[in-house]
């Protein structure tokens, strides 16, 4: 999928350099491979296995997401209705996942997620209900 449609949740491939014996380094940058400036990034560790995040959408925020140890899985959902499910494996994929998508994550033990966003921390962009989210429409 091309990396400038940030319409839909898509997996972007990241190319790797190096090798068995000294290692490999991963490149995320806009615009190239990323389709947004990142404004903020950070990541969870020490996640216990089978612990279930997120349960939460974001109005404008957009993400690309990385499960830099372990499989993180996601379940979106759109305001309309659609949905999709993500597994992530290997630090070479990234999820991109745009404005407006309900997202519920299960992480296996010792789960490693980083996340670059678009957007700094801001709590009003949050939609911690449920049914405010279906009710974006």
């Amino acid at each position: 999928m091309d990396i400038q449609d940030t319409s839909i949740p898509h997996l972007i491939d990241f190319k790797s350099i190096g090798s068995t014996e000294l290692g490999y380094l991963t490149v995320a940058e806009f615009p190239s491979n990323i389709p947004f400036p990142i404004k903020r990034t950070y990541w969870t560790y020490f996640t216990p296995n089978n612990v279930e995040r997120g349960n939460h959408g974001h109005k404008e925020l957009e993400q690309v997401i990385v499960a830099v140890n372990g499989i993180i899985e996601f379940d979106l959902e759109a305001v309309d209705g659609t949905k999709f499910n993500f597994k992530l494996d290997n630090p070479e994929k990234g999820l991109y996942i745009p404005r407006r998508y309900w997202r519920v994550i299960h992480f296996s033990h010792n789960a490693v997620m980083l996340c670059m966003a678009s957007e700094g921390y801001d709590v009003v962009d949050y939609i911690r209900n449920y049914d405010d989210f279906k009710n974006l429409k």
